[in-house]
């Protein structure tokens, strides 16, 4: 009771309004008054000093105050924790993450969530759009970072990480690598190097043709580093988006903004998990990867 009687307390000194903190603590104002009327009664002195409808603080009312902010804030960290522990039954957090990621955010926000969380163990998996869609659905894996293909569901948390820009990357070998920029239209006799598995290739290479605008014929990798082996071949492009700070390459490849006519080809990534499958855990990740990119993608803009 003696917590409760704090907050009630606390809430009316920082509302500077009896009124305004019962509507807060979802009670009535007689009901708000009898409790503070009660904490002073048990603790023997004065708190508030009422005058017709103002009021002020005791020297004792002002001593009481800060030490309940000090005590209900310890509180409420004992409650995140106590349901964190509880909620840590099976100590696993199971991640995906699309098949051509290249950003260096992922890798610190795991590091930086097994050094504050060991006891979790964390498994990954990359996949692509489809592959990755099909585990959040199935119970395959708790949080997925991919891009946005659909509309967003309600089943879902869906929280956008970064609204990046594409890029081509190109070998410096191919005429066009010398250009600043370059037009979908510039690219449609190059062709367009996608990392899918091999089941998924025709609903990967509809998806940039019809959806996305590319042009040309498609080659297909099943991994970053074999598609960027074909880059260096100059067999193709490779389209990436430009998350956050990109992983650095050899100086034999060139990376270029991509276009569709005079804009810049942009897409949403995104953290996806079940709402019904939510814990401290995933939204911990989720706030340690939108962290470490919005302070990079900060970084870059200075």
């Amino acid at each position: 009771m003696l917590l409760r009687q704090m907050k009630y307390f606390t809430t009316i000194v920082d509302c500077n309004s009896f009124t305004e903190a019962a509507e807060q603590c979802y009670i009535s104002q007689s009901a708000i008054s009898q409790q503070i009327q009660a904490l002073e009664k048990e603790l023997g002195v004065e708190l508030i000093h009422r005058e017709n409808r103002r009021f002020s603080l005791t020297p004792a009312g002002e001593y009481f105050y800060r030490q309940s902010r000090v005590l209900l804030d310890e509180a409420d960290e004992l409650r995140r924790e106590t349901i964190r522990i509880g909620q840590a039954e099976e100590s696993k957090l199971r991640i995906g993450y699309l098949k051509n990621y290249s950003g260096q955010e992922l890798q610190a926000a795991v590091a930086d969530f097994s050094r504050l969380y060991p006891e979790i163990s964390i498994d990954i998996v990359a996949g692509t759009h489809e592959d990755l869609y099909n585990l959040i659905r199935f119970g395959g894996v708790d949080i997925v970072v991919s891009d946005q293909r659909r509309a967003f569901s309600e089943d879902y948390e869906n929280r956008i990480l970064v609204e990046c820009e594409c890029i081509a990357e190109l070998s410096v070998n191919n005429h066009l690598s010398e250009k600043e920029r370059l037009a979908l239209e510039e690219l449609k006799r190059t062709p367009c190097i996608l990392i899918v598995s091999p089941e998924q290739r025709d609903e990967e290479a509809g998806y940039y043709s019809d959806t996305l605008g590319f042009h040309g014929n498609f080659l297909y990798a099943e991994n970053l580093e074999e598609g960027r082996l074909m880059v260096l071949g100059n067999r193709g492009f490779l389209p990436l988006e430009n998350i956050g700070t990109m992983q650095p390459v050899l100086s034999t490849i060139k990376r270029i903004p991509l276009y569709r006519g005079k804009n810049p080809i942009r897409r949403k990534i995104c953290a996806f998990w079940l709402k019904e499958n939510a814990n401290y855990y995933i939204e911990e990740f989720a706030d340690t990867l939108c962290g470490y990119i919005e302070r990079n993608r900060t970084a870059l803009e200075k």
